[in-house]
């Protein structure tokens, strides 16, 4: 059904322009449009992560911005001014990260339950998918729902010459270029890691470059993270044998790892094998909580200015944790603060956080449910933004603020340090029935609802799991299953 959708609406579009992805019925009762324009509000505490130089720049090379993680943008994002929003068709898969080339335009990976994942060169205006290179496909490992699987492409990144760096399902590591004009994606090289990475029983889940270029990557099924030397094709691995769920972060001389039980910090010996500097267990009830794909934390670790790193555990209430980052602590201890958020029987996170400055934001993904399933119209999802900061001696975090009121079910939310406001894709109860969606914002500074603008009803709207982007002219984009939606501000 879906693919027959997107394939019609194809089919339909001119070359240059994408066809719009229709909604589905009934209307909504809610206002198009809500709230006011935002005033800017820059943050002038913002992180400034440290450029990766086997990276694409900043804010344009992976689903969460920058080595870091931290989600945030130094441009722009809409304010709301006479707000425009706009939709691509495309067929087969969900675009879960989006980075941008050096020509501008948006560069995903899609991948699907019915289909081989896909990388894609979309044009940014008119959503218009540009080119395509089917990547290879086979059936899913382990337990997870198909709808929860981000093995092939769901983690990419863009490096520092304008290539796609995808773990496969085959367990390859696949360098995709362009050609010299830009038109078409060429294959560049083709790193294979089934030596180590069993096919029959492992999937990759991320793959990154460490700062000297060694490309790190992790297993989900045994936890094992290893490197691959790209000149030498020397691959070092080490088992940590507890599940990885997400993806992992890279500073200068250190790898943030987080599993199903514990939060690592690793290092590497000189022929590059990783090693463990330290590792801190965080609290776990062990069960899978509505909304996660595993029982443990469902973020991506952050690191915060001033020597910290930041998760959120699997406790109930879950709480944002903080810890600190130095091999040696000097007499001090390694946990910062564990601040509950969100309610009891209430709270669950399967997106990385965003961070600045000392600041942390969560969203509660509490209560999404399969997309395939018989309910997956109702609003179940809990309500919920909040705000941590850590406090300026080090001794302890502060709860900010909580937003009771926007719903988000599986989105991974971004923020601009230039607009101050936090973008969200929401999923409200409406009287009328209908499955809407819509663009949020909401003041980092007081956690109050800017606006709301609506994208679109219905399945096809529905953006599971994908990551929104900011690009460099303000646009956002959000992947959905029936292709890509924008929002601009107007003239």
């Amino acid at each position: 059904m879906v693919a027959a959708f997107a394939l019609a609406a194809l089919a339909a579009a001119p070359s240059a322009f994408a066809a719009p992805i229709n909604s589905a019925a009934p209307a909504p009762s809610l206002p198009d449009f809500s709230g006011k324009a935002f005033k800017a509000s820059p943050i002038k505490s913002a992180t400034k992560a440290p450029q990766n130089p086997f990276m694409a720049k900043n804010q344009k090379s992976n689903i969460h911005n920058d080595t870091w993680m931290t989600g945030t943008y130094s441009w722009p994002g809409p304010l709301g001014r006479n707000l425009v929003t706009n939709s691509g068709a495309a067929a087969n898969g969900i675009c879960s990260t989006i980075a941008f080339d050096s020509r501008g335009r948006i560069v995903t990976v899609c991948v699907s339950t019915v289909a081989a994942p896909q990388a894609r060169i979309i044009d940014p205006d008119t959503l218009a998918v540009l080119d395509t290179f089917d990547l290879p496909n086979t059936d899913p490992v382990g337990n997870s729902p198909a709808y929860q699987n981000f093995s092939a492409g769901g983690y990419f990144f863009l490096n520092n010459r304008d290539q796609l760096v995808i773990p496969t399902r085959t367990n390859h590591i696949f360098v995709l270029g362009q050609t010299p004009d830009g038109s078409e994606f060429q294959l560049v090289k083709d790193y294979d890691l089934t030596s180590v990475v069993d096919p029959e029983t492992e999937r990759m889940n991320s793959a990154l470059p460490d700062f000297q270029g060694l490309i790190w990557f992790v297993v989900k099924q045994t936890g094992e993270v290893g490197t691959l030397n790209t000149k030498t094709g020397l691959i070092r691995v080490l088992r940590l044998n507890e599940g990885i769920q997400n993806s992992f972060t890279v500073d200068r001389g250190a790898i943030y790892v987080v599993t199903s039980k514990r939060l690592y910090k690793l290092g590497k010996q000189k022929n590059g094998k990783p090693t463990v500097k330290w590792k801190v267990k965080y609290r776990n009830d062990g069960k899978i909580k509505p909304g996660q794909a595993d029982a443990g934390t469902g973020t991506t670790p952050d690191i915060l200015s001033g020597g910290y790193v930041t998760i959120v555990d699997n406790a109930n209430p879950e709480n944002i944790v903080v810890y600190r980052t130095a091999d040696k602590l000097k007499g001090k201890k390694r946990k910062v603060c564990e601040v509950p958020v969100f309610s009891r029987n209430g709270s669950a996170t399967e997106n990385s956080l965003i961070t600045t400055g000392r600041s942390i934001i969560v969203e509660n993904n509490y209560g999404y449910t399969d997309i395939f399933a018989p309910d997956a119209n109702k609003v179940v999802t809990k309500a919920g933004f909040a705000r941590v900061d850590v406090r300026k001696d080090g001794k302890g975090c502060t709860k900010v603020w909580t937003n009771r009121t926007e719903r988000a079910p599986s989105v991974v939310p971004k923020m601009s340090s230039k607009t101050g406001l936090i973008y969200a894709y929401t999923r409200p109860p409406d009287p009328s029935g209908s499955q809407g969606y819509y663009w949020s914002a909401i003041d980092f500074k007081t956690g109050k609802t800017a606006w709301n603008k609506y994208a679109g009803s219905g399945f096809f709207f529905n953006n599971n799991y994908s990551g929104l982007g900011l690009g460099p002219d303000g646009t956002a984009y959000v992947g959905v299953i029936g292709g890509i939606v924008s929002l601009k501000d107007g003239n």
